[in-house]
């Protein structure tokens, strides 16, 4: 592993933990051995360049730096990276990839350069792009990534005609679906998903590095008429929850999910049909840089067809359900193959008898 690979290694630690800001990396090396290494913490703590220096000490002067993103270089909740390895006396820093962020973007690495720091762009640049997908999409276009995630039989089922969902996919299946939850900002439901199986939309990793408490992602319910009982389950889970409805909430509605730390924003529908761009506008505004969708056929179908969607990760069990089974994605759809939803950059991965496909919507910029 050479020490920019050490650096994206130590990103993807980071990964699911400090949204809004990037995931980073850092690795401080002085004559070939590291003096000093570290990953982005929570939210107002120390960046990974940080870590990194003060655990090199005065090891730092005379090293090079190894980033997996450009350094910042402007006063937010913390101050410029690029001050600090600037004055640590830093040689050369290597980054993986330049930071999109207006506020950074080429200004970080502009900095070192002008006070005769040697700078080097690209190496691992997917790699790091890939960890911070999320923030990329967020910080160029104010909206959240989307993930939609699929379990469905060999013919396309997610449940029987009568709603039976428990369990499509397998034991190892759901586990890995808690992983996807834990590094999502927020977990995205359907009003009849929550009416069919009165779901909790946690995650069970909530617990930060070390063992530390973690709070659960923001769980959204798309409610377009407002249909969803208080008596659900997650309306009761720790967290906060969002009720995107299509119609005024009354005054009574606001107060008793208010109670449960569920908030109301209504939004313009067109027969119940919430615009779901403006909702992830709403999203990103609150800092939320990623979603993941989790049910049902209707959301998935309406998120395709206003071309919302930006990968999709799909467990397809070994079994048939046949019958009037519900569709995995129904909406408007497309009328011709050739307008079908491509997926691109796929992979496929055995979770014991259940095949996942997973990959990105072709079009999209990722």
């Amino acid at each position: 592993m050479d020490f920019m690979e050490q650096a994206i290694s130590l990103a993807k630690l980071a990964h699911g933990n400090v949204s809004p800001n990037p995931a980073v990396g850092a690795v401080l090396v002085k004559d070939g051995v590291v003096v000093g290494q570290g990953f982005t913490q929570s939210p107002g703590l120390r960046h990974a360049e940080i870590v990194a220096l003060e655990q090199a000490g005065e090891r730092a002067r005379g090293s090079s730096l190894y980033v997996s993103l450009e350094p910042c270089c402007h006063y937010g909740r913390t101050p410029p990276c690029t001050d600090a390895i600037i004055a640590a006396g830093v040689n050369r820093v290597h980054i993986a990839m330049i930071d999109p962020n207006p506020l950074v973007s080429g200004k970080g690495r502009a900095e070192l350069e002008e006070a005769g720091i040697r700078t080097f762009v690209g190496k691992y640049a997917e790699q790091s792009r890939q960890i911070n997908e999320a923030y990329v999409k967020y910080i160029t276009t104010g909206l959240s990534f989307v993930t939609v995630k699929i379990a469905m039989s060999l013919d396309g089922k997610i449940a029987t005609a009568n709603g039976d969902s428990r369990w499509i996919s397998n034991t190892e299946s759901r586990q890995f679906a808690h992983t996807l939850r834990h590094t999502h900002d927020a977990i995205m439901a359907g009003v009849n998903t929550v009416l069919a199986d009165d779901p909790h939309l946690t995650t069970r990793f909530a617990r930060g590095r070390g063992g530390t408490s973690r709070k659960q992602p923001l769980r959204v319910i798309v409610d377009g008429r407002g249909r969803a009982p208080h008596s659900a389950r997650l309306f009761r889970e720790s967290g906060k929850t969002i009720l995107a409805f299509g119609r005024q909430a009354t005054v009574e509605e606001k107060a008793a999910f208010g109670a449960l730390d569920t908030e109301i924003i209504e939004f313009e529908s067109n027969d119940g049909v919430i615009n779901l761009k403006s909702l992830l506008k709403t999203l990103g505004e609150r800092q939320v840089t990623s979603v993941l969708v989790e049910g049902g056929g209707i959301l998935a179908g309406s998120l395709f067809d206003q071309g919302l969607v930006d990968r999709a990760y799909v467990f397809i069990a070994p079994i048939f359900i046949g019958g009037e089974g519900r569709s995995a994605v129904v909406g408007h759809g497309v009328d011709r193959l050739a307008d079908a939803f491509r997926l691109e950059k796929i992979s496929v991965t055995r979770f014991g008898d259940d095949t996942l496909v997973s990959g990105y919507v072709a079009g999209k910029s990722n």
